[in-house]
């Protein structure tokens, strides 16, 4: 049998960066039009013009033509925030520039590539946008991939499969490769390859003092171990990789459902897959709530030896049960990406989400897990908990050393709430509730959050575990007058 067309349910994020609970996707926002001259950026304050007239980009600013679309998040929740400027730098001289007309003007910058941020991080109201979307070039020698870091993942997984190659990313095709590489990058190549900010090289980044470091291993060895897993926006702007590749090898495709009354089963045995099923086998699992107040349960699998059958029959053995219905396919590499990413490209969402990094889960708490997505099925929102596994190779510290701190960790789960576009109060009054439950329920298996699913209102040390007083180190080091700074950076 084949594997029918995913509906957005199906693939919310399989590992990505983003995904939605109605297959939702992640397009990036539309360029702008260059139309507006340097004279007409003259404003009060900061010389603006001035700032505009030295860059290869350009700069847009509140008013002008184009400033609408560039200052967009995929999240229409964020449409709201006024920045100062946005640069859409064509460079890491812009860049460069960029950080140091922010700290002239006392300006809070952040940085923004695919803009993906779960709580709006890659803008900021009144202050300046360093959006590096078009520094998206890409070349390919002896197996690295050199890649700018406005490059969106579907457009490096086809430039890459020209060569036979690939990465271990999400599969979300408009989220950028700089947020998703340096908060660490969950997939379906997590197990048999590791993370994607595993396969660094070395980046090039400018530091809060406007200096152009190219870190590796060997050269700002410590800054190289913080940016890999310390995320976005807290020690620097990154504006490239270099990112060891994998071959584009088919893959083996299952997809397993179950009945509500074998979920408990189904999380149990899927904690024993992550743990003993080969690192060549990953899979996940949606609990989705539905409008009439059930719960839908099933395991999108994938094998890197292209045998999915055998994957799901292991999966089985552990859940103790055959699934109701079982579908497979093989799929080329470009055929894996696009049906992972329910396309090339995708529109933008509403959402609220968070995140809990887990321990194995007693008997107790998955039952608890299961109320939270029941509750929210009762009350008729659209909510899901998704389970990702680790293990594999990304229970494996890759060499040079990885800030990422949940190496020994079974899995991550993913607490998602669709929205509208701009959600009333009150729904996102229920979206919140339904997360708060699930991070309740999975108190007493929760080692922290992942950093790339964000979220207000929770300690920014969570998000890295033990690692985070090293870290500390790191920002003080490299920006000591803590000029990369919102709510949700290194402090």
């Amino acid at each position: 049998m084949s594997v029918s067309k995913v509906d957005r349910r199906t693939l919310l994020k399989a590992g990505g960066a983003l995904a939605a609970i109605a297959l939702t996707s992640c397009s990036e926002t539309k360029s702008a039009s260059a139309g507006s001259s340097a004279a007409n950026l003259t404003s009060a304050g900061p010389d603006w013009a001035g700032f505009h007239a030295g860059l290869k980009g350009r700069v847009y600013r509140p008013g002008q033509p184009g400033y609408p679309t560039v200052r967009q998040l995929f999240n229409p929740r964020w449409d709201t925030i006024q920045p100062a400027g946005v640069v859409r730098a064509a460079g890491a001289n812009d860049v460069r520039a960029a950080i140091l007309f922010a700290r002239k003007n006392k300006l809070v910058s952040v940085p923004k590539s695919g803009g993906h941020s779960y709580v709006g991080a890659s803008t900021v109201s009144n202050g300046l946008v360093v959006d590096v979307s078009a520094m998206r070039s890409m070349s390919y020698s002896g197996n690295v991939l050199t890649v700018g870091a406005g490059a969106k993942l579907y457009d490096v997984h086809a430039f890459l499969d020209k060569h036979g190659k690939s990465l271990p990313t999400g599969t979300c095709p408009t989220v950028g490769i700089a947020g998703l590489t340096l908060g660490g990058g969950m997939g379906v190549h997590t197990r048999a390859f590791g993370l994607t900010c595993d396969r660094i090289q070395s980046m090039g980044v400018i530091t809060a003092d406007g200096v152009a470091r190219n870190v590796s291993a060997t050269v700002d060895p410590d800054l190289f171990w913080a940016l890999r897993g310390g995320g976005g926006g807290n020690l620097g702007i990154v504006t490239s990789f270099k990112l060891i590749t994998i071959p584009a090898a088919k893959l083996g495709f299952f997809r397993l459902t179950w009945p509500e009354a074998k979920a408990a089963d189904v999380i149990r045995g899927w904690q024993k897959f992550a743990v003993a099923a080969p690192i060549t086998a990953w899979g996940n699992v949606h609990i989705n709530a539905l409008s009439n107040g059930t719960l839908s349960i099933h395991v999108l699998g994938v094998s890197t030896t292209g045998n999915g059958a055998a994957a799901a029959a292991q999966l089985e053995s552990y859940v103790g049960s055959k699934a109701t219905t079982r579908t497979f396919a093989v799929r080329t590499h470009m055929e894996a990406v696009k049906y992972l990413g329910g396309g090339t490209t995708s529109a933008r969402q509403g959402f609220l989400a968070g995140s809990d990094v887990l321990k194995p889960m007693t008997a107790p708490t998955i039952a608890a897990l299961l109320g939270a997505v029941k509750t929210a099925a009762r009350a008729k929102l659209p909510a899901a908990a998704i389970l990702d596994p680790l293990g594999g190779q990304a229970a494996k510290v890759p060499s040079g050393g990885s800030s990422w701190g949940w190496r020994s960790a079974v899995g991550v789960v993913q607490w998602y709430s669709g929205l509208a576009a701009h959600p009333t109060s009150a729904q996102l009054r229920a979206a919140q509730t339904f997360i708060t439950n699930g991070h309740r329920a999975v108190r007493p298996s929760t080692l922290g959050g992942y950093v790339n699913y964000v979220e207000t209102g929770r300690s920014v040390s969570t998000y890295y575990g033990a690692n985070y007083p090293r870290l500390q180190t790191v920002k003080k080091k490299y920006d000591p007058a803590n000029f990369f700074r919102t709510g949700y950076t290194i402090a």
